[in-house]
Order: C-alpha cells, then sequence, then structure tokens
C-alpha cells in the first residue's frame, strides 16, 4: 500500500514525518556533528517557522499521540512480564530493639 500526503509519496517514515510536518525532521532534531553556529542557524530558522506557524505546535503534538495511540505496542515493545512468585513473610513476635 502506499501513502500519499500533498501529492507527495511517503516511502520512510521519516518521510512520512517530514510531508506530515512539512519541514525536514533534522530541522527540529538537529545532526550529528553540528557546530555552534549551525545549531544557532537551525534554532532561528526553527523559531521562525514557529512564528509564522503559531498553530504548527498543537498539530505536531496531535500527530504524535495519534502516532503513540495506533503504535504503541511495536513503539514500546510491550511484552507483559510474569509476576515472581510471592514469598511467605515471617512474622516475628516481640518488640525491635
Amino acid at each position: 500500500m502506499r501513502t500519499y500526503i500533498g501529492g507527495n509519496q511517503a516511502v520512510s517514515d521519516t518521510d512520512f514525518i517530514e510531508l506530515a510536518l512539512g519541514t525536514p525532521v533534522e530541522l527540529w532534531l538537529g545532526v550529528d556533528g553540528e557546530s555552534e553556529m549551525e545549531r544557532a542557524a537551525r534554532l532561528d530558522a526553527a523559531r521562525d517557522i514557529l512564528a509564522d506557524n503559531p498553530q504548527m505546535a498543537d498539530e505536531v503534538i496531535r500527530i504524535a499521540a495519534t502516532a503513540i495511540e495506533e503504535h504503541a505496542p511495536e513503539l514500546f515493545n510491550v511484552v507483559p512480564m510474569a509476576r515472581p512468585a510471592s514469598r511467605s513473610r515471617r512474622i516475628r513476635k516481640g518488640a525491635a530493639a
């Protein structure tokens, strides 16, 4: 099954996120080895985008919440754990010193 967003095909998870947000993921998360100048420029661009699109933060939260709700078992690899056998407690009589 193919997924299209705004006429563009999303091939990978990253493509889907970028097309849904309208920006590259690296803009928000950064890249390994970026310099302080590159980081400052990236953060300035991100601030400008948020200033121009004040609803974007709410939209991103909605997308993330929907993804977590729909894919929680796969995302968190949730496996029920067996409960350990309960240990019987010794009852001590008398006052503790």
